[in-house]
């Protein structure tokens, strides 16, 4: 096994994982590139032609990982050529933003194929992918497969209309649906195309809000749809909120594969299997499920993204070439979806640079200036995003509804990680002492973050819980290397098949303990106080019941989408109900639907007009609720239609507006 003069001990840190070929390097045949740059025009040609340009998504994947030479098995290969295309779409997206096909599939894919043509050419990469698998390969499909199926589980086999009601479970989701429609609709960053993008989104987020995640799923909706043009918009309410419950189900397989690849080839066995099912375990019963129900969608891609860029610089077993990549994607895919955790991945990958020096001796330059490169590209929309109209004190201070990691299971596998990292066997390695500078470095942001708060504010708000999530999946990945502190199995004679059953039952029993300890998971024994299990109650469970819908939309979404909405050109506001949350949740759901959602930049006056409902309010509370109604119009950039549920508080609506003078359109609306 090569060794590393970074560390002390023969553990392989950016190391080829594959032995190395010797002999002399395949030429450069011309004829070879000239094959390679058709079939990267052609591929994609072929495939829009028969509308089937979602298969790109596994041929770029299988490009990228035959060119690659990271990890020794197919699922790690397969992971980080998934995440190289990731931020390549991100990045490229700064030029399909300008171009004139915008996210047209064939322009995009053909682009990405003759990059990695190309680039695989200049480095003389005979396409080579490894087939072997690991046992705990299965652990980390089985964890997407079956978060997937609870979170899919209540929308199965729904119509789009009726599955509006998972969608709209909270204004954030609406927000980022809008986003991703304005990206799609303008064919790129909605930074670099605000005039066009104000349509589809309140002001200032065209210029602010990072936009990577929003982007990414545009881009692969354009490969689904096999269309630049997006469709109907409650298709693609449908479609994003399946992108989304697939992205917290990959979430959470990340995580488990990350946990494992920190532990390297060493953690196998019933150790992986204690490793990766207590992470699973964690992901699925703690309280960072309510991220769906939050539609806290671009934290749930941020946190992907966070995951496997830290996993793969802590221990960073590439050669040179694949980790300038890695760390360049850590770098983009992370500042682009969330920017907050962008000074972690900076920290990790400072971190790298020290702990593993040696390894760039005489390489200096050429990976600073990469990394430089990648650095500009990543900070170019928070830069321009502070420049503007951003402004970073106020946004970091910010209320608004939170989802709080399981603080005993964040401090106490910190403080885990922390004994681990510790110990002396772990301080000699590479990947001990880039556990101890990570979690310290992220503590250390987060106290100072918390405390920044604490001066300013005087509590703990919105964007510490952001990045104690960040710190709850620090401590997970840490897992990888506590596992390696766990007895390792003993040889068991016999036949291989009774070696295989004696391994089988281990991890069966490690996977089983970690479930029932991690996960609440009672295997059926009942609770002796006769409660549900933990299990039984968390977030997710309830989720797949049903239990976290919007009950009350089901009525207004079926006004809106079978009846009031046709024909809507100019702003819709919603009043089907007294209850003033409903009419904010009713409007914000029909200017999405009608691709509008920044024509209404006092959308939220909506909120506090307590009328349009069957039963009569007080005087006080009707004209109450019309002064914020009519600052709501005035915002409108054109005359709105109001819809009311009530024919007879339309009439007075009706009535009102027209002895102030103010135009707009009051529709009787009444709900089915």
């Amino acid at each position: 096994m090569a060794t590393s003069s970074a560390v002390l001990t023969p553990e392989p840190v950016l190391t080829r994982p594959e032995p190395v070929v010797t002999g002399p390097a395949p030429r450069r045949s011309p004829s070879v590139l000239a094959a390679a740059l058709a079939a990267s025009w052609a591929v994609p040609l072929l495939l829009h032609a028969v509308a089937l340009d979602v298969l790109l998504l596994p041929v770029l994947i299988l490009t990228i990982a035959a060119l690659i030479r990271v990890g020794g098995g197919l699922l790690d290969r397969l992971v980080v050529a998934a995440f190289l295309l990731c931020g390549a779409v991100m990045g490229l997206g700064l030029l399909f933003s300008v171009w004139p096909w915008g996210l047209a599939p064939v322009p995009g894919a053909g682009l990405l194929l003759t990059t990695a043509s190309v680039s695989g050419w200049l480095a003389r990469r005979r396409p080579r992918i490894p087939v072997r698998l690991r046992g705990s390969d299965a652990l980390v499909v089985g964890t997407v497969a079956l978060v997937w199926h609870y979170v899919h589980h209540p929308v199965a086999g729904k119509s789009a209309a009726d599955r509006l009601a998972y969608f709209v479970t909270s204004e954030d989701r609406m927000g980022h649906f809008s986003y991703f429609t304005g990206i799609r609709q303008v064919g790129g960053y909605a930074f670099l195309n605000q005039d066009a993008a104000r349509t589809y989104m309140m002001t200032p987020s065209e210029a602010v809000y990072p936009q990577g995640s929003h982007f990414l799923l545009a881009w692969v909706d354009s490969l689904v749809t096999s269309s630049a043009q997006a469709g109907s918009a409650l298709a693609m309410t449908d479609r994003y909120l399946l992108y989304v419950l697939a992205a917290y189900a990959l979430f959470c397989g990340a995580l488990v594969w990350a946990a494992r690849w920190i532990g390297g080839p060493r953690l196998r066995g019933w150790r992986a299997a204690a490793v990766c099912a207590t992470v699973a375990a964690v992901m699925m019963s703690g309280s960072m499920a309510e991220l769906i129900e939050r539609g806290f969608d671009s934290e749930t891609v941020g946190l992907l993204f966070l995951a496997l860029a830290l996993a793969l610089l802590v221990r960073p077993a590439t050669g040179r070439a694949e980790f300038v990549l890695v760390a360049a994607a850590g770098l983009i895919a992370v500042t682009y979806v969330y920017n907050l955790y962008g000074a972690l991945v900076g920290l990790a990958l400072t971190a790298v640079l020290l702990v593993h020096r040696r390894r760039f001796t005489g390489h200096w330059v050429p990976v600073l200036a990469a990394l430089a490169g990648a650095g500009l590209v990543a900070g170019l929309p928070s830069v321009f995003s502070v420049l503007t109209k951003l402004d970073v004190a106020k946004t970091s201070n910010l209320a608004g509804p939170m989802v709080i990691p399981d603080r005993p299971v964040f401090i106490g596998l910190g403080l885990l990680a922390l004994l681990v990292a510790t110990l002396p066997v772990n301080r000699r390695t590479g990947t001990g002492r880039m556990v101890l500078a990570v979690v310290l470095g992220s503590a250390t942001v987060i106290g100072v973050f918390g405390a920044w708060q604490k001066a300013t504010i005087g509590y703990y708000s919105y964007y510490f819980e952001k990045l104690t999530a960040a710190g709850l999946v620090i401590a997970l990945l840490s897992l990888g290397l506590t596992g390696l502190m766990l007895p390792a199995a003993g040889s068991t004679a016999g036949t291989a098949l009774r070696r295989r059953a004696d391994l089988l039952l281990r991890s069966g029993l490690a996977t089983a303990a970690a479930l029932a300890l991690f996960g609440g998971v009672q295997w059926g024994v009942p609770s002796g106080w006769g409660h549900p299990s933990a299990w039984y109650d968390s977030t997710m469970l309830k989720w797949a019941r049903g239990e976290a819908k919007s009950a009350d939309i089901g009525r207004p979404a079926a006004a809106l989408t079978g009846r009031d909405l046709k024909g809507a050109t100019s702003p819709v506001i919603a009043l089907y109900s007294n209850d003033a949350y409903l009419n904010l949740t009713s409007t914000f759901l029909a200017q999405i639907l009608t691709k509008q959602g920044g024509s209404m930049v006092g959308l939220y006056e909506v909120f506090y007009v307590k009328l349009g409902g069957p039963v009569a309010v007080e005087e006080k509370e009707y004209q109450a609720s019309l002064g914020h109604l009519k600052t709501a119009i005035a915002s409108c950039p054109a005359p709105p239609k109001v819809l009311v549920g009530d024919p007879k508080t339309a009439d007075r609506i009706r009535h009102d507006l027209a002895a102030a003078g103010i135009a707009a359109t009051v529709v009787d609306a009444p709900l089915p």
